[in-house]
């Protein structure tokens, strides 16, 4: 079924762009085979004064859709260098190739999950194809920015808050696609689509800035259990350890004085050796 309709779409596709060559190809007829010997005919009587008129000038980044009787020339666009036309049978719309850039206004959005906020972005794009920017569309450029505004509140209307925040990347890839696809008919190429910034709600800002902070506080408290559950666990250890050898507690003891000598001065008191201790309990 998907198949057929694509084909279907092909040879629609195909029977317009024959039809738009042969309108564009068509003859132009008795009467117009008649003004265009008299303004040839002008132009030659007037020269070298008509060479102002009848020589234009294309630049590089530029094409010229040229209009003779209101028919476009060869189905082709001008440029770049030099061009010649007639006067009064001849007009000429210069089309600009390079990239251009638009802003799309903040949109108030209401999300999928009822949160209203507000979304501004930047599209990037070019012309590709002359002829069709001028005679499928009457002003490419703010036909453009109206389909991106709308299209950035279709698409952003069904997705969630949480959503557009950690997918902004994947929204705007998925809006240059739909762009893309909407203007190929108007000879336009959209490179680059970017959501530039997202705003919320005071309301909602206090309440995500809650609720960071206690999930902050909650891995803070995890932390400290896990710290003094391994600080327990070394001073076991530790214990033990001095248990089997009481040397090993008065060679904490002589650190102890070492630190406490080294930090302040004061009055330091000795403690009795337990080895003389446990003499003087032996004997008891």
């Amino acid at each position: 079924m998907d198949t057929e309709r694509e084909m279907d779409s092909r040879f629609t596709t195909q029977k317009q762009q024959k039809e738009e060559y042969i309108d564009v190809n068509g003859e132009i007829g008795f009467c117009g085979w008649v003004i265009l010997i008299l303004s040839a005919l002008f132009a030659a009587v007037t020269f070298p004064l008509s060479i102002w008129f009848c020589v234009k000038i294309v630049k590089e980044y530029e094409r010229a859709v040229l209009f003779r009787l209101g028919r476009i020339i060869s189905g082709k666009a001008k440029g770049p260098g030099l061009m010649f036309i007639l006067p009064c049978t001849d007009t000429f719309i210069k089309v600009d190739l390079r990239v251009v850039s638009f802003a799309i206004p903040p949109q108030e959005i209401l999300t999928k999950d009822s949160v209203t906020t507000t979304v501004d972005g930047v599209v990037y794009y070019k012309i590709e194809g002359a002829i069709k920017s001028v005679a499928n569309v009457s002003n490419v450029h703010i036909a453009a920015q109206q389909l991106a505004q709308t299209t950035l509140r279709n698409i952003l209307g069904t997705q969630t808050l949480s959503s557009i925040l950690a997918n902004r990347e994947e929204i705007a890839h998925n809006i240059q696609s739909i762009l893309d696809t909407a203007t190929h008919s108007w000879g336009v190429k959209v490179e680059r689509v970017e959501m530039r910034d997202v705003r919320l709600p005071i309301q909602m800002q206090r309440a995500m800035a809650a609720e960071a902070e206690a999930a902050r506080e909650a891995r803070a408290k995890v932390v400290a259990a896990e710290g003094e559950m391994n600080a327990s666990r070394a001073l076991k250890e530790a214990s033990m350890v001095i248990s089997e050898s009481p040397v090993a507690l008065q060679l904490r003891y002589l650190q102890t004085l070492n630190t406490i000598a080294a930090e302040n001065n004061s009055t330091i008191v000795f403690p009795l050796p337990v080895d003389l201790l446990q003499a003087f309990l032996n004997k008891k």
